[in-house]
């Protein structure tokens, strides 16, 4: 919830992770002139015999609401002690956005990715940081390596240790990445450590308070078209699957580029997913899969292809309750169990404005109920597009966009 004030100033103040707080003499004077301070409990310890004798502290912890709430109620300034860069992932940021009226000062210290850097002596001039502490998600450093960074350094969280991070490069195929792991800087148990990813997946013992950098040591970046003949298929199937050439024209369909999730529906063994992950890599990814054993050759040709992040769903996506997963602005459908029109009328339901709906068949019924069944929705339908490849049925390409 965004909240406005336009009488709260808060100054915000970074400190590193010393055991004897260093302030230089300009926040030492701000300290003297103010009475209303704010911090976590660590920060509290860290600066308390600075404070003046008669200051008030309001601790940052719990619901931030109620944190806000008390700083509303204050009609002079604040001021906010915070680790580090407040303004790199930090305090800074949610006060912000959470009180985007709100005037801000803030005098920083080095955030802890940058005193890795120093501390290793990287030159840092081509970093891209991201920070999964606290996220559900490893989508950052996916994109990064989809991407093919150089330099990433990355906030960590018991979730996303070091070990957690090297055994997700090795398991997706990115092993040329040397790992540097700096641990309580700037504290009394500091410890930098550079290591292969091999070592780093078998190493177990890093302090909580950590953070990463992971350093490129030869080009790689993967295929965005995919032969046919790297992908597992169904036993005794081979041919179920879309053809490499097919999928070019299918994801040029789909228009991913303006996209930000995509669900591919009967995704089977997943190549129309994974190189629509490959080709867009903060794309968000769904594949949709009835079959059981779909669900290994889907998670195995996601990693012999370098592709992490797809979020694979082994259901009937009839019984699926889709109006709990993210709605995409673009679907595939690459089977439906000859139930077509109702896809189509359960897609509907989710689909964004302007969304893409795009299909391949070579049935006519098919082809049929998808002009059909969109017309009837008051899609925009387009013109099919026919394909023929080698002594194989004509294909037709079916787009309809929602309005």
């Amino acid at each position: 919830m965004t909240q406005e004030n336009k009488h709260i100033d808060f100054y915000i103040i970074g400190i590193g992770n010393h055991s004897e707080v260093q302030l230089n003499a300009e926040v030492k004077q701000l300290i003297q002139h103010h009475t209303v301070f704010s911090g976590g409990k660590r920060h509290c310890q860290l600066v308390k015999k600075h404070l003046p004798e008669n200051h008030e502290w309001i601790e940052i912890s719990g619901k931030m609401q109620d944190v806000i709430q008390q700083y509303q109620k204050k009609e002079q300034k604040v001021v906010v002690f915070a680790s580090g860069d407040p303004l790199f992932f930090g305090f800074g940021n949610t006060l912000k956005r959470l009180l985007p009226s709100a005037k801000l000062e803030v005098l920083p210290y080095f955030n802890s990715i940058q005193r890795l850097a120093h501390k290793a002596s990287l030159n840092y001039s081509d970093l891209k940081s991201i920070s999964l502490h606290g996220r559900r998600t490893w989508k950052p450093l996916d994109v990064c390596l989809m991407q093919g960074e150089k330099m990433i350094g990355i906030l960590t969280d018991k979730e996303h240790s070091p070990q957690h991070i090297a055994q997700r490069l090795l398991t997706y195929g990115y092993p040329n990445y040397t790992i540097y792991v700096g641990e309580e800087l700037d504290g009394e148990k500091e410890r930098v450590r550079q290591f292969t990813l091999e070592e780093a997946s078998e190493t177990a013992d890093y302090q909580l308070l950590n953070c990463v950098i992971l350093i490129k040591t030869s080009d790689f970046i993967p295929p965005r078209s995919i032969a046919d003949s790297t992908f597992q298929t169904l036993e005794g199937r081979p041919g179920m699957m879309t053809k490499q050439s097919i999928r070019s024209l299918t994801l040029q369909a789909l228009e991913l580029w303006d996209k930000k999730c995509f669900w591919d529906v009967g995704s089977c063994t997943g190549s129309i997913a994974i190189e629509a992950q490959l080709n867009y890599p903060s794309l968000q990814v769904f594949a949709f899969e009835k079959r059981t054993e779909c669900g290994e050759i889907i998670d195995n040709n996601a990693k012999r292809h370098h592709c992490p992040g797809i979020q694979v769903s082994i259901d009937d996506f009839f019984e699926e309750d889709i109006q709990e997963i993210t709605p995409p602005d673009a679907v595939f459908i690459g089977g439906h169990g000859n139930r077509l029109e109702e896809m189509i009328q359960k897609l509907d339901s989710v689909l964004l404005p302007n969304g893409l709906m795009v299909m391949n068949t070579v049935l006519e019924k098919s082809f049929e109920t998808f002009q059909k069944a969109c017309l009837q929705l008051d899609y925009t339908v387009a013109d099919p597009i026919k394909m023929s490849l080698n002594d194989f049925n004509t294909i037709h390409l079916l787009v309809a966009k929602k309005n």
